[in-house]
């Protein structure tokens, strides 16, 4: 929704640019236009920045299960040597 906000914004300018015999509209276009691509960097940086810690994010709690996954798996383990130990002694 944001992005066609923004390229709404840059073609109204544009128009208004093109249309300018007014050299004061025509600047006042021009500047409007600069500014709406450097919000839509400003902006794409940020939405790049937030997919790249959820990204992150994700590899963390991947990582967490794992390691939980490895717990659960130790104790299983030690679990069947007790029981090993404890048949064997009898």
């Amino acid at each position: 929704m944001k992005k066609i906000a923004l390229i709404t914004a840059a073609v109204a300018s544009l128009g208004l640019a093109a249309c300018g015999g007014n050299s004061g509209a025509g600047n006042e276009a021009n500047t409007a236009e600069t500014n709406t691509e450097a919000t839509a960097n400003e902006t794409m940086t940020d939405v790049n920045a937030a997919a790249g810690d959820a990204a992150a994010l994700n590899a963390a709690e991947g990582a967490l299960d794992n390691a939980s996954t490895a717990v659960e798996n130790a104790q299983e383990a030690v679990s069947n040597v007790a029981e090993n130990a404890s048949g064997n002694a009898q």
